[in-house]
């Protein structure tokens, strides 16, 4: 551990490797030189004077980087792709004078940008899958259990566990899409020169736009792209970054919902997510059992909704064919959003494959205001044995009324039912209304649904990422 200076909570404490390792140095200057290949390589098979030898010279070399060499270099010269191609032309000094020909900073620096979002937004998909199909085997599991159901958090009617949990199943459905949408339409910058005219390939080919369009489909497809933009200044419009970003804040968003429902859920004691063994759930309170991931998602979720806010700025005050005020936000803002990401995902994997359920307590909950739901069964009961719509239903509320001051303001249990069985008028005994509480029948279509959604939504997307649904994840604290 360093602890003699600043280090990012999301390399320390967060996010994976494999997503570190996605913004890491080695991945971005091993990105350059990949494209700087694929550049020489276009270039040799439209005619211009680069060998099959400085190619191979050059691939042979991509992993070979000295960035002592680069550094020093850099200090120099003050331009960080210069000094690698410099550093490049060090170990090929046979491909030295056509290293980076034509091309202009964002050639390598644009394009990679693009490669590695493709490449971390596939990393989140594999990972969201996997939360997927773990709280479909969840839905399945409870998808008859009746529970609860809130609005304005105030007991409405009863769901069931599982239709509950199709609900948080519905939000990062969505959000899988828009990264489909997303890894789909992602485009590079290609080879677009200084302000994006080609000029200097128009001048390398001789004005053949046939060949100046070809370099960037060989260049496209070596890099596993089949498109690029189709116009740009220098860079790629700011506004892909935007939309990236906020792809990853849909599913921030999808994940604090979850997070506070089952923060919620736990403080009454129905569900729980999972507690280790050993963990301390309080300093001072040795009973606690807090509910602390949930808690972190909540925190890193509302970190990455705010953080989809610097690409949109940065598009918005990009001047002409480019300005430079967009690079120092955007290799913040664009890696951070991603390492947020995954850590929500890498926490959401952990609490979803161990969720704890305690029936009892969910069915004790139903039954304390299941008499307040089954009042209109218990009135039509009523009505069938020969009484008064209106009537009861006026006494009905007044008991109900009655019966919640009772257990609000004494603490007592709810009493309604004993009420109306003591009321003639209604001609129903206590034996005859209990028999109307059965949880079960106030559910509606709830476990039809959850059979329905599992297997007209969820299924076919789980069989197309069959290989990706068995992600684990391991949360450092």
């Amino acid at each position: 551990m360093n602890t003699s200076s600043y280090e990012s909570p999301f390399c320390t404490r967060y996010a994976s490797k494999e997503m570190q390792y996605l913004f890491s140095a080695d991945k971005k200057f091993t990105t350059w030189r990949r494209l700087w290949v694929a550049l020489a390589r276009a270039e040799m098979k439209l005619g211009l004077p680069v060998t099959a030898e400085q190619v191979a010279e050059l691939e042979a070399n991509i992993d070979n980087i000295d960035y002592e060499c680069a550094a020093e270099r850099e200090k120099l010269v003050r331009h960080d792709v210069m000094a690698h191609v410099y550093t490049y032309g060090q170990c090929c000094p046979n491909a030295a004078g056509i290293i980076h020909l034509g091309a202009t900073s964002c050639y390598v620096g644009d394009n990679t940008d693009v490669i590695i979002m493709r490449d971390a937004l596939e990393l989140v998909r594999k990972k969201l899958v996997t939360v997927i199909a773990q709280l479909a085997d969840f839905a399945r599991e409870y998808r008859a259990m009746p529970a609860l159901a809130y609005t304005h958090l105030q007991p409405a009617q009863l769901t069931t566990v599982g239709k509950r949990a199709t609900l948080w199943i519905n939000e990062l459905l969505d959000d899988l899409h828009e990264i489909e949408y997303r890894i789909d339409t992602l485009a590079l910058l290609g080879s677009k020169g200084t302000t994006g005219t080609q000029a200097s390939f128009m001048e390398l080919f001789h004005g053949d736009s046939a060949k100046v369009k070809e370099l960037e489909r060989l260049i496209a497809e070596e890099m596993g792209f089949d498109k690029v933009v189709p116009v740009s200044g220098q860079t790629y419009s700011r506004k892909a970054d935007y939309r990236v970003l906020s792809t990853l804040s849909g599913i921030a968003q999808s994940a604090m919902k979850f997070a506070n429902d089952m923060r919620i859920l736990q403080n009454f004691k129905e569900m729980e997510e999972p507690f280790e063994k050993n963990q301390i759930g309080s300093s001072a309170m040795p009973y606690k059992r807090n509910p602390m991931r949930c808690e972190r998602i909540t925190a890193l979720a509302r970190y990455l909704c705010i953080d989809a806010l610097n690409p949109a700025f940065t598009a918005g005050t990009q001047w002409f064919e480019r300005t430079l005020d967009d690079s120092a936000n955007k290799r913040i803002s664009v890696a951070e959003g991603f390492l947020a990401a995954d850590a929500i995902l890498n926490i959401m994997i952990n609490v979803t494959s161990g969720l704890v359920v305690y029936p009892k307590i969910i069915r004790r909950r139903v039954m304390a205001e299941l008499p307040f739901m089954a009042s209109e069964n218990i009135m039509m009961d009523a009505v069938e044995r020969g009484g008064n719509r209106q009537e009861l239903h006026e006494k009905i509320r007044t008991y109900a009324m009655q019966a919640g001051k009772k257990v609000k303001e004494e603490g007592l249990d709810n009493d309604l039912i004993e009420r109306i069985a003591a009321d003639p008028s209604f001609g129903l005994t206590k034996e005859d209304i209990e028999k109307t509480l059965v949880p079960e029948n106030y559910t509606g279509r709830s476990p039809e649904q959850v059979t329905e959604f599992l297997e007209e939504c969820v299924a076919p997307v789980l069989a197309k990422y069959s290989a990706l649904t068995h992600e684990t994840a391991e949360i450092n604290v």
